[in-house]
């Protein structure tokens, strides 16, 4: 997964121009059109946008783009609840858009809406709750220190509260009704998508799976070092020249991992000198 966030880096670098500046503007714009279209049409605009396999199918392929603009509320007592989540999801677009830049940023969306359309042309539904509700796992990971006031009151960093959010998560998996009930986990694997291979790393590292082993030679190395320079006053001898790192301190130097033994050239004699073997 990681080579495939990096070859998506690699595409926006030579790309540019790639990509929708302000795209969760547009996003949230278009949602709160549909929620005053329902209002005042009985909800007839969420049923000509909302994803439908079987209208897919008789021609009605505009659903496969517009039912990300379907919100997830509806009548005048969700006002409140809308305009709440419409902000968080601003708020979070336009963080990973500084972060990343407006082309990388449009990937994860259009990838967790192609991600989210395969799975609903399978079992005949989707939505984009959870492709907007992934995005704070996105969040979370690029400002893990990021403090949140929980009720407006109790602040409460980034981290945290990714995961409330994964455990509500998985109570869905686990309670909800099929096929909804997979839809987190679909949002979940765009979300490794980017951040899997780094993710996965630290875990290992945290598990001590790519723990680096201690090198004896490397540890004698540093003893050896810090014998020389504490008994002859300096750190660093050309074997060959005699030059010192206390007499030149601008000058580099290297050990000959071909030598027997701890020897040090400095720059003019490293690639020239013959190698000591016994």
């Amino acid at each position: 997964m990681k080579s495939l966030s990096n070859a998506i880096d690699r595409f926006c670098y030579r790309h540019p121009r790639f990509g929708i500046p302000n795209l969760m503007m547009y996003i949230v714009i278009g949602n709160l059109i549909v929620f005053v279209l329902d209002m005042v049409s009985n909800s007839t605009c969420s049923a000509m946008l909302y994803f439908s396999r079987a209208a897919i199918f008789h021609g009605e392929i505009w659903r496969l783009v517009t039912y990300i603009f379907v919100p997830g509320y509806s009548g005048v007592s969700s006002i409140i609840w809308l305009a709440l989540s419409l902000y968080f999801y601003y708020f979070i677009g336009c963080a990973m858009e500084r972060q990343w830049g407006a082309g990388k940023f449009t990937f994860f969306y259009l990838s967790g809406m192609a991600i989210n359309i395969v799975f609903g042309l399978i079992t005949g539904y989707t939505d984009n709750y959870y492709v907007n509700m992934s995005m704070f796992f996105a969040l979370a990971t690029l400002y893990p220190d990021l403090r949140f006031l929980l009720f407006f009151i109790i602040p409460v960093k980034a981290k945290w509260l990714a995961w409330i959010d994964a455990a509500y998560f998985l109570l869905m998996v686990i309670f909800g009704s099929f096929p909804s009930n997979l839809l987190p986990l679909v949002a979940i694997l765009n979300y490794l998508i980017f951040f899997g291979g780094d993710l996965f790393e630290y875990l290992g590292n945290r598990l001590h799976w790519s723990r680096p082993r201690r090198d004896r030679n490397t540890a004698n190395f540093k003893r050896e070092t810090k014998r020389i320079q504490h008994d002859r006053g300096y750190l660093h001898k050309c074997a060959v020249c005699g030059k010192t790192d206390t007499d030149y301190p601008d000058l580099e130097f290297r050990y000959c991992s071909k030598c027997k033994g701890y020897y040090c050239y400095c720059m003019e004699h490293i690639n020239s000198h013959i190698h000591i073997t016994e």
